[in-house]
């Protein structure tokens, strides 16, 4: 399933989201690499399987293997740091942020990709996952690389069209269980 057929299942009601899913494919404001990245790992994020497979679908044959299994990982592992992360900015309890993670996150170190690539994945996918601390950490390593705030934006752009495809869905297949 490619983006035009994700589009195909979105309802009238969320009009915009098609029209948000049809102008990602022509961004050119990010490189290919980039772009396609960010669909395979807010695709994944999303945890919708149709968005998941129309993203992948898209995306895979612009992607070297290596750049489709390091944007599988930005998911992945934005998935088990998000989750911790959050717990310990949210926490009143002081005492967690001076403990160590004991976490594996080799992944990070050395991606397979262009470290500006995988860090603005994984920023997207914490936006999606709502973590204010892994947002700032990736958002000021890609700064300090001299990503522009536009490219920033772009990013986010891309995470909250997929996320909302993936709740446009949801919405639909519930009206119609319902009906």
């Amino acid at each position: 399933m490619s983006i035009d057929a994700l589009k195909s299942q979105i309802a009238d009601y969320a009009k915009d989201v098609r029209l948000n899913l049809g102008s990602m494919a022509s961004d050119e404001s990010l490189t290919n690499q980039q772009k396609y990245g960010l669909m395979v790992a807010c695709g994944i994020a999303s945890r919708n399987p149709v968005v998941r497979r129309a993203m992948l679908e898209e995306a895979a044959p612009h992607l070297s293997a290596e750049a489709l299994d390091a944007a599988k990982a930005a998911a992945t592992i934005m998935g088990m740091n998000n989750i911790y992360y959050r717990f310990v900015h949210l926490s009143s309890n002081e005492q967690y942020k001076t403990m160590p993670a004991k976490l594996r996150m080799n992944i990070i170190a050395k991606p397979g990709v262009d470290k500006v690539d995988f860090e603005l994945w994984s920023l997207a996918v914490s936006a999606i996952n709502g973590c204010g601390m892994c947002i700032d950490s990736h958002e000021a390593v890609l700064r300090k690389a001299g990503v522009t705030a536009e490219m920033v934006q772009t990013a986010i752009r891309y995470a909250s069209i997929i996320q909302s495809a993936a709740i446009a869905l949801e919405a639909a297949e519930e009206l119609a269980a319902a009906e």
